[in-house]
């Protein structure tokens, strides 16, 4: 009672002031240089000139809140945030603000992307108060790290029915001096709910198709008929909904759902979402029409959209898909990727302060750019207008007269296609001449991962040789970089020549599940080795081998209050999800069962949310689909790109690739050789008649 009492005063002390200080801003000079210059992370460099005395997550600022009694206050975010920004120029930036942390409070700084197993704890520490989350995210903390009280963005004056950031500082410090022990007994009471919260005991519900077909029915009901889409604005891709949904219309034969999927795919790719003339897909869409985006491109998002339209185009057959795929993989290999391989993380939506300025046109800028019949069709392609589709309504003096590019109207003829094509190229040119936005630079195990496995899968179904060159360069810098071979141990980030310490799952699970994709598109064996290394060691470093279920962070993680199992298909999907249909996939190509153990009982660890609350858990459905229907097993017996094409070019999810090398199962070692290069598509232990003819392949994959 006395927790959930101490709660409600300090509610009633946000809502009830009204006492706003004029907030000064600093000088545009660099007065101040704190602690986080010395880090690597773009996100916290950021802030490395604010006047606030912050700390990284790490045991110099634990120590200094124990030795002196203070809270703690945790700022998470990420550099390509733009509300972070925002929060940074109002507050964290200006002199008073920083005066009364420094005096008051240990400042802390964390970069969700290198620690999102601390982001996680948090988060779920803020949606518990409050029922929502985001970033920044603001959180008070005791000295021993438990949470007593948090939220997101916070203004520098009280507005929008949120209390002014001052005020709450001054709340929240003199509840710590005048009753300490109330907010010690509230820390220690909302940490008991958040182990409750996050102890998910093994379930026993029942795995069935029944649960595919119940999800399929829930995501369907969902689905914007008129914009395509699942849900409503603002409109994320998500794209483990869509790829869930086209699987189960093809195998249901469900002619319904698979054209909501490709519906969506037209959309995302017409609309502002997607970068008419760099390519690439930005985070989300404000409107539920996918004109306006939030302008931030993800290297996550953009790996699993890869993924998705490399599936819509094998479905449907159409080449506008596997072009999008092309643009995208373009975009990333132009604007992403390290010198040496390495993927970069996101760049920012903001460019000289303006959220889209780089993205965004005026007619009167495309009057002086193109010529009349340029600009003629311009126009009606892109539907440009002199008031323009976009206003930032964050920004206190928005540009005026923004256009968003979409696709308005695509009917052109081939003499007006030339022209597009000459306006979009000018286009082009000017736009690269423009102030570009930052660019996150660090790279990611995990994200890299996704996009490891995403290129790879598109050189097995375009055939672009320049995709397995990039594939093949980005794992060697990953494992020369972020690997160590003597421990099997992988690390989660690195930049500017030097790695963190951090292993987490999502790490070990989508880097594992990307050498997969790279291996059953090349057959190289050292690559199936690696994958049975990564998952050798991500079973021991985060299994509950009593419950089910992977933790996020090792066991000898010691600045963590609680270790947690993610299961949510958000943004990214979990790496519960991510690492069942992994080492599913690889069970059956090496015949390990152990790896097929582990992952029925991490599905059945969340049998309960399977059934229950598909929605949140659209990955871990394609996990549950492979495990639930016998895989088909191409063995390609010989080295043959064209069979091995033929193979790839079909929508087949459930099938493995492996070849009779290397450490694959026995069965196929056993196949025999002296008509080579040949294919042997085999269920089980029965096989049909070898074959090596890529047409033949196609079609018995097809039956």
């Amino acid at each position: 009672m006395r927790a959930a009492l101490l709660l409600l005063i300090v509610s009633f002390a946000l809502c009830a002031a009204t006492n706003n200080v004029e907030l000064k801003p600093m000088s545009p000079t660099h007065a101040h240089t704190n602690r986080l210059a010395r880090e690597k992370s773009p996100y916290l460099l950021q802030h490395q000139y604010n006047p606030v005395d912050w700390f990284a997550w790490s045991d110099e600022a634990f120590a200094k809140a124990r030795k002196e009694n203070k809270p703690i206050f945790l700022s998470i975010g990420y550099s390509t945030c733009h509300w972070c920004h925002v929060m940074e120029r109002e507050s964290f930036e200006n002199e008073i603000v920083a005066e009364f942390l420094n005096k008051h409070f240990v400042s802390i700084k964390v970069d969700r992307e290198e620690r999102p197993d601390v982001d996680k704890i948090y988060m779920t520490t803020v949606q518990a108060i409050s029922g929502q989350g985001g970033w920044p995210l603001n959180c008070f903390l005791t000295p021993d790290l438990k949470p007593f009280f948090g939220g997101t963005y916070f203004p520098p004056e009280s507005k929008y029915g949120r209390v002014s950031f001052l005020d709450l500082l001054k709340q929240i410090a003199n509840l710590w001096e005048t009753r300490h022990a109330d907010v010690l007994a509230s820390a220690q009471d909302l940490h008991q709910r958040l182990v409750t919260i996050t102890s998910q005991e093994a379930t026993n519900a029942r795995l069935s198709p029944e649960v595919l077909k119940h999800a399929a029915l829930q995501f369907k009901q969902e689905y914007d008929s008129t914009n395509g889409g699942f849900g409503d604005a603002p409109k994320f891709p998500r794209p483990s909904q869509p790829l869930f949904v086209l699987r189960y219309g093809t195998r249901a034969e469900d002619e319904q759902a698979i054209q909501m999927v490709l519906h969506t795919c037209d959309a995302m790719a017409a609309g502002g979402m997607y970068d008419q003339l760099g390519g690439g897909f930005a985070r989300y869409s404000v409107d539920a029409q996918w004109l306006v985006p939030h302008f931030e491109k993800m290297l996550y998002d953009n790996a699993q959209l890869v993924n998705l339209y490399l599936d819509a185009y094998l479905v449907s057959g159409k080449a506008q898909y596997a072009n999008t795929v092309r643009e995208t993989i373009e975009y990333v290999l132009r604007d992403m990727t390290h010198r040496d391989g390495g993927f970069y993380s996101a760049e920012d939506a903001d460019s000289e302060g303006k959220e889209g300025k780089f993205y965004c046109w005026t007619a009167a800028e495309l009057k002086h750019l193109l010529t009349p019949d340029e600009l003629k069709v311009a126009t009606r392609y892109f539907g440009i207008t002199e008031q323009g589709n976009f206003v930032d309504h964050s920004d206190p003096h928005p540009l005026p007269n923004q256009n968003v590019l979409s696709i308005v109207d695509s009917k052109l003829s081939d003499a007006e296609q030339i022209l597009l094509a000459s306006a979009k190229k000018k286009m082009f040119d000017a736009r690269a001449k423009r102030i570009r936005p930052h660019l996150d630079d660090k790279v990611l195990a995990s994200w890299n991962g996704l996009m490891l496995g995403a290129i790879a899968r598109a050189y097995g179904v375009l055939g672009d040789a320049q995709y397995r060159q990039a594939a093949d360069k980005n794992l060697a810098f990953l494992q020369s970089q972020l690997w160590d071979g003597k421990t099997k141990t992988l690390y989660h980030r690195w930049r500017d020549g030097g790695r963190d310490n951090v292993q987490l799952l999502d790490a070990y699970a989508y880097l594992l599940s990307g050498v997969l994709d790279l291996y059953e598109a090349t057959l190289d064996p050292k690559h199936l080795q690696f994958a049975i290394d990564l998952a050798d060691s991500m079973i021991a470093r985060f299994y509950d081998a009593k419950e089910g279920g992977f933790y996020e962070s090792a066991a000898d993680a010691k600045d963590l209050i609680m270790r947690t199992k993610e299961d949510y298909d958000g943004a990214e999907p979990s790496g519960n999800s991510v690492a069942s249909l992994a080492l599913l996939k690889l069970s059956v190509i090496t015949d390990n069962k152990g790896f097929k153990d582990v992952a029925e009982k991490t599905l059945q660890h969340f049998s309960a949310r399977l059934q229950e609350f598909p929605q949140a858990v659209p990955h871990m459905l394609l996990a549950l689909d492979f495990l639930l229907h016998e895989p088909k097993r191409a063995v390609v017996v010989g080295n043959d790109d064209k069979l091995l094409h033929a193979i790839h070019s079909v929508y087949q999810p459930n099938k493995v690739v492996l070849s009779n090398v290397g450490p694959v199962e026995e069965f196929a070692k056993t196949l025999p050789t002296k008509t080579a290069p040949v294919v042997f598509l085999c269920t089980g232990t029965a096989c049909q008649p070898p074959t090596k003819d890529p047409h033949a392949v196609m079609r018995m994959l097809k039956d």
